[in-house]
């Protein structure tokens, strides 16, 4: 039997924190703060929900699946935290992205920018996270094949963006390297490797709540990543960027956008 209510202590929690972190952005003028919350809402949602089932339905104990789940959310969460959020932080203007939008909505602007990043980054946060609602609702069941599947598949996804990530940091520390493509290591296997291990991690999360009764439906979660990234926010937003660098049309020719493959030969 499936509780609902996990499902919706996790969207208010969301849904909150988000509207707090809009304050300041607001505030401060700096919509970017949102990117500082991305990572933090998924476990934050998720120990809520799961904190609510303890203390509210008197659930007994957290069976080993829920805490691989919440473990492995939280472990990708906060290493994305101290890569971009503490980042984000230090930076003393608005991310060039939020600014250009900030002045493309004109008077508009603070309704657009609440709707936009704000109200839809909570309803993705909610849906990306929905394996991990499912998984905290469902009764406990003895891990199998699929859910060994899934932590081998998150493991491999959160190995791609922690090298691909510090991989392109050490690159850019060199100021010799200023305005040029990274084309070595996992770069030079893919574009955007980082990005590749973020969707790849959330398919992993999918298949820990695959095997669950109803849990078919929850790929929602990283279909929608995998859109969002390759579509709408991550590669196209980043290969717009990377048109005006020296040797892009190289790089483009010979390396895959997405998926790690082998550089094509000349």
């Amino acid at each position: 039997m499936i509780f609902w209510e996990p499902f919706f202590i996790g969207f208010l929690t969301i849904f909150l924190m988000m509207h707090a972190v809009w304050y300041f952005a607001y505030r401060d003028s700096r919509n970017d703060y949102a990117d500082i919350a991305w990572g933090p809402g998924f476990p934050l949602g998720a120990w809520a929900a799961l904190l609510w089932t303890v203390f509210a339905q008197n659930r007994a104990s957290i069976d080993l699946r829920t805490w691989i789940a919440c473990g492995l959310v939280t472990l990708w969460a906060v290493r994305l935290f101290f890569h971009v959020g503490l980042r984000n932080l230090k930076k003393k203007t608005e991310d060039a992205r939020y600014a250009k939008w900030r002045k493309e909505w004109g008077d508009k602007e603070v309704s657009l920018s609440y709707l936009k990043v704000f109200v839809l980054q909570a309803c993705m946060l909610f849906l990306i996270d929905l394996p991990l609602f499912w998984i905290i609702a469902s009764p406990e069941q003895v891990l199998g094949v699929w859910a060994y599947a899934g932590m081998a598949v998150w493991i491999i996804g959160f190995l791609f963006e922690t090298i691909g990530d510090a991989q392109l940091k050490e690159f850019s520390s060199h100021p010799e390297n200023k305005g040029k493509l990274i084309n070595q290591g996992l770069w030079k296997w893919s574009r955007h490797p980082n990005y590749f291990g973020e969707v790849v991690q959330w398919w992993g999360i999918f298949f820990l709540a695959v095997t669950l009764p109803g849990g078919l439906w929850t790929v929602i979660s990283p279909l929608l990543i995998t859109y969002f990234i390759l579509e709408v926010t991550g590669v196209p937003m980043l290969e717009e960027q990377m048109k005006s660098r020296p040797g892009y049309a190289e790089y483009q020719r010979k390396t895959s956008v997405f998926f790690p493959w082998p550089q094509r030969k000349d």
